[in-house]
């Protein structure tokens, strides 16, 4: 395994010339998969500017609105890890809404947004049209191994006691969802890129041997 340290700013500049490099002119869907410590929506922001900066047009989607109903995510509890990582997550919904119409030929009409986790009610989000050639970045937790279909994943990975230091309190009973996560999907393996994230200031491209 090789690792490479690079700047947070150096990252963004990497991975936006990789998206943009995506051939074809259609769509390129991005997913920043990694765990609420890992920042996500932080790099996935990040990656805006510079992809704007580039010529493409962007659409920012975050997994956390695309959550099931609280009838359906605490049905087995506030607190089930099995739950959580199974069952909170509309992935259909994701796939129907924001990923399948981006596929080549689509029609580019997404839905942003569809469930106010928090209100627990649709958010009645318009739908937007990206024009073709445009960048889908999606941020979220647990997003590989879904059979999402994406034209770049970026995993950020953090090590198991990182991990755990990083995970406020009240969250901590997520954290055998992404034991399970690493056993099961084994993300690391499975994205294009892969960064190490123990420290936010100075992360890491890994490059499996």
């Amino acid at each position: 395994m090789d690792v490479r340290p690079v700047s947070p700013s150096a990252l963004v500049e990497e991975l936006a010339d990789r998206v943009a490099a995506v051939p074809g002119g259609g769509w390129a869907r991005v997913a920043v998969d990694g765990a609420p410590a890992a920042r996500p929506g932080e790099l996935a922001d990040a990656l805006v500017g510079p992809l704007r900066l580039r010529g493409r047009e962007v659409l920012r989607v975050s997994a956390a609105d695309f959550l099931r109903p609280a009838s359906l995510r605490f049905e087995f509890g506030r607190d089930d890890p099995d739950s959580f990582y199974a069952d909170w997550l509309d992935y259909g919904a994701l796939d129907r809404e924001v990923l399948g119409p981006l596929e080549p030929g689509g029609p580019g009409k997404v839905l942003p947004a569809l469930w106010d986790a928090v209100a627990d009610r649709a958010t009645r989000a318009p739908y937007v049209t990206l024009p073709a050639g445009g960048v889908l970045v999606l941020d979220g937790a647990l997003l590989l191994g879904r059979w999402l279909p994406f034209e770049l994943t970026v995993h950020l990975w953090l090590s198991r006691r990182a991990l755990e230091r990083r995970t406020p309190e009240g969250e901590r009973w997520t954290l055998p969802a992404y034991a399970r996560y690493e056993d099961e999907v084994a993300p690391v393996a499975q994205a294009d890129v892969v960064v190490k994230v123990d420290d936010p200031r100075h992360p890491a491209v890994i490059t499996p041997a």
